[in-house]
C-alpha cells in the first residue's frame, strides 16, 4: 500500500496539545496494531486488507512518529504512550480490544498490562485486553544489543548527533536487521525516511530513545505484567534479529509460563514487513480464526 493512500486513510486526534495521526477501519471486534521505533503505523500496511476483512483495525502514530507530532520540548515515555492509546480508544468508544504490537509497541503493549491486571484486582473499570501478540522487541533489557547508532545518540552527544541522523544508517540498519532474503526495497527505505524526517523528526531521536532507560527502570513490573496475566500472549519472532530474535524467544519461553512461542527462519526484526503471509497465518490461528499448519 502506497503511503499516499495510507495516507488518506487517517484523522488526527487532539492529545496533549499535539495532533497525533490515527485510522479506524474495519468492523467487528477491535485490533489495536502498536507499531516499533524507529517506524510508525504504516509497518502494518502489508497485514491491513486482510486483517481488515476480520477485525476493527486502530492503529496510531504515537507522540514524535510518522505523522504526528513531533515537539521538542516534550516527556517522551512509554507511560505516556500507553495513556494516548486508552485516552483515545476510550473517545472512540472500544471497551474490549486485541492487540498485535512490534518492537517499542512491545513496552507500551506491557504497560497496557499491566495497568489491565491493576484494574481487574481492584474491580477498576477500564480497557479490556483480549489477547496479545507480541512480535520482536526488547522484553528483556540485559539481552538487548542497541545499534551503534542507538547508542550514540543516548549519549552526551545524542542531542548534536540527531539531527545528522541519515537516510543511509536507516538503510545499514534496516539491512543488518533484515533477513538476508527479506530486506526492504529502496522504495522502501525511501518511505520509511520520509516518515522519519516528518516534521523535523531527526531532530527528536535523542528523545525517543529514552525508552531504553525505562525498559530498566521498569523491567520487573512489566516482566510480573506477562508472567501474572491471564490474557492469551503469543510471542512471534524472527530468528534472524540479531537485537531481539533467538536469545529473545528462548527467555521467553523459560521465564513465562505457559509460553506460546512461534520462531520464524530466516526472518529478521521486522516479520511484518518481511514476511507479512506467515505472521498473519499464525497471528489468525493464535485469535483461533484461522488454523496453524
Amino acid at each position: 500500500m502506497a503511503l499516499k493512500i495510507w495516507r488518506n486513510k487517517g484523522w488526527y486526534y487532539k492529545y496533549k496539545k499535539q495532533n497525533i495521526f490515527y485510522i479506524d477501519e474495519g468492523s467487528g471486534e477491535v485490533l489495536v496494531l502498536i507499531h516499533g521505533f524507529p517506524t510508525c503505523s504504516w509497518a502494518w500496511h502489508k497485514l491491513w486488507p486482510e486483517l481488515k476483512k476480520r477485525f476493527r483495525l486502530i492503529t496510531l502514530d504515537m507522540v514524535g512518529f510518522g505523522f504526528s507530532d513531533k515537539p521538542l520540548k516534550y516527556r517522551y515515555s512509554i507511560r505516556d504512550q500507553a495513556n494516548l492509546f486508552e485516552t483515545i480508544l476510550q473517545d472512540l468508544g472500544v471497551k474490549h480490544a486485541h492487540v498485535l504490537a512490534h518492537d517499542y509497541g512491545n513496552s507500551v503493549t506491557q504497560e497496557l498490562l499491566a495497568r489491565y491486571l491493576e484494574r481487574k484486582n481492584t474491580m477498576e473499570k477500564g480497557l479490556v485486553l483480549q489477547s496479545a501478540c507480541l512480535l520482536n522487541g526488547g522484553l528483556f533489557p540485559d539481552l538487548h544489543h542497541p545499534l551503534r547508532i542507538q547508542k550514540l545518540i543516548t549519549g552526551p552527544l545524542g542531542k548534536l548527533l540527531s539531527p545528522f541522523t541519515g537516510r543511509r544508517e536507516l538503510h545499514k540498519d534496516f539491512e543488518h536487521l533484515s533477513g538476508k532474503n527479506t530486506r526492504p526495497s529502496e522504495d522502501e527505505i525511501d518511505e520509511f525516511w520520509e516518515l522519519l524526517t516528518f516534521n523535523g523528526g531527526t531532530n527528536t531521536f535523542h528523545r525517543l530513545v529514552g525508552y531504553a532507560e525505562e525498559r530498566v527502570t521498569y523491567s520487573k513490573h512489566w516482566l510480573g505484567a506477562l508472567q501474572k496475566t491471564d490474557v492469551p500472549i503469543r510471542l512471534l519472532v524472527g530468528q534472524a534479529d540479531t537485537i531481539s530474535g533467538r536469545q529473545m524467544a528462548s527467555r521467553f519461553a523459560d521465564v513465562i509460563p505457559y509460553a506460546d512461542v512461534i520462531t520464524l527462519n530466516d526472518i529478521g526484526h521486522h516479520p511484518q514487513m518481511e514476511a507479512p503471509e506467515a505472521v498473519l497465518k499464525h497471528y489468525l490461528a493464535f485469535v483461533n480464526i484461522g488454523k496453524e499448519v
